[in-house]
């Protein structure tokens, strides 16, 4: 038996939420609790957190979804990879 620790972040990666689930749960699962009560500009997340659903609830709080698409992902909305895009160039990075 496994588990899986989720965390909600501020900006400087400090914890502001955690949960536990158990380790064979989708990451899905825990994104209403984590997003609960959030007022942020943009939301980054793994690809596991990459739904629809979890978009749209996103995108309805008027925050941006960072979120890199699943490889067996159908459509890439508007809402997925430019957002990547902006993040990276925002903060100096680069992708190699």
């Amino acid at each position: 038996m496994t588990s899986k620790i989720h965390a909600r972040c501020d900006g400087l990666g400090n914890p502001t939420r955690l949960t536990l689930t158990e380790g064979q749960a989708h990451d899905c699962t825990e994104a209403a609790n984590l997003l609960e009560g959030l007022e942020v500009d943009a939301v980054l997340a793994d690809k596991g957190y990459d739904s629809d659903a979890v978009i749209d609830r996103i995108v309805a709080t008027g925050a941006e979804a960072v979120i890199p698409p699943k490889a067996n992902r159908k459509f890439s909305g508007p809402a997925i990879m430019p957002c990547i895009a902006n993040a990276i160039s925002s903060n100096g990075s680069s992708i190699n």
